[in-house]
């Protein structure tokens, strides 16, 4: 049986994807490029706020100055805006509670800036059981560097074949790969499956139910 589960967030946990395109959309506005439509930013996201940005950016304003500049405007709209439009998926609040009636412990692990994760979190999962809850922050390396793996185990020690890495795409995969623990790779986010497919992901889901059946 498994005893941590760790989440990856934007795209497996809560669809993320409206308020981090107009966050990014504002910032774009702001320094007079042109917006995106909502459409692609599935295509954008997963690696980071400070990748989204350099990949918003035309091909050639992506310097240095221009995405520390653009990343400012973002975090100024989207700390005010990250909830607007941001839903868990159906059948996340279930399994989070089935998961913390069990005695499962959680973890959610993000590329995305720690004050926004812990935000987030609190807003929409407060009662579930994270020992956790790691976005990026100095000194991290971004996943697919499987460190903040590592950091969610210090805080919860687990043995990692007690442990499932949930998430949406191959970074996340990737990282499971890395940290060497089971990955679970799920249909309902930002990705498509062969991207999945082709990360070697060791169980592919389409529902979040079906990670009580792996966890048992």
């Amino acid at each position: 049986m498994k005893s941590l589960v760790i989440f990856d967030l934007d795209g497996t946990l809560l669809n993320t994807i409206d308020d981090l395109a107009n966050a990014t959309n504002h910032a774009m506005k702001s320094m007079g490029f042109p917006p995106h439509g909502l459409w692609v930013y599935p295509n954008m996201v997963g690696n980071g706020v400070a990748k989204l940005i350099e990949r918003a950016l035309p091909a050639e304003a992506r310097s240095e100055m221009n995405v520390n500049t653009a990343l400012e405007h973002f975090k100024e709209y989207y700390d005010e805006h990250c909830c607007d439009a941001t839903k868990p998926y159906p059948g996340i609040p279930e399994l989070l509670e089935d998961l913390t009636a069990r005695g499962v412990n959680l973890a959610v692990t993000s590329n995305k800036y720690q004050e926004a994760v812990t935000k987030i979190i609190a807003r929409y999962f407060p009662n579930a059981n994270f020992k956790a809850i790691l976005g990026n922050m100095e000194g991290m390396p971004r996943k697919p560097d499987p460190s903040i793996v590592f950091k969610a185990l210090s805080m919860c020690p687990t043995p990692k074949a007690q442990v499932l890495y949930v998430g949406d795409s191959g970074v996340d995969m990737e990282t499971a790969r890395r940290a060497c623990v089971e990955s679970v790779g799920v249909t309902w986010g930002f990705r498509p499956i062969h991207e999945l497919k082709d990360a070697y992901a060791d169980h592919i889901i389409s529902t979040p139910a079906q990670i009580i059946d792996l966890i048992l």
